[in-house]
């Protein structure tokens, strides 16, 4: 009795779509390898061009800011006695490393 109750579940399973278990696949993506078209701008330059420059003198303000940052660290380090930062100084290395994030982030866009 019990091996008929298997075989009739069993059939019942395989006369089921294959549908209904199957798990849905997600879209198609484009190839890695494929670039998307340039976009002009209407003083005809790329769009990626212009990003790129405004994400240049983006950088470079960073990096002035990095050695504004650093050069004041320095010298709070050679007035201070104590082998102890002070919260002031734990912040400006904050914002170093949150600069420094920043330029890298912009680097690795394109």
């Amino acid at each position: 009795m019990r091996s008929v109750v298997s075989v009739t579940v069993f059939l019942t399973l395989l006369a089921l779509p294959s549908s209904q278990f199957a798990q849905s696949e997600p879209p198609l993506s484009p190839l890695p390898d494929e670039k998307p078209p340039l976009v002009r701008l209407p003083n005809g330059r790329t769009q990626r061009d212009a990003i790129l420059k405004a994400d240049h003198a983006h950088n470079i303000e960073d990096v002035n800011e990095i050695i504004r940052l650093a050069g004041e660290l320095k010298t709070d380090f050679e007035k201070n006695t104590e082998y102890v930062l002070s919260v002031q100084d734990m912040k400006k290395l904050d914002d170093i490393e949150k600069l420094t994030r920043r330029i890298r982030a912009r680097m690795k866009r394109f």
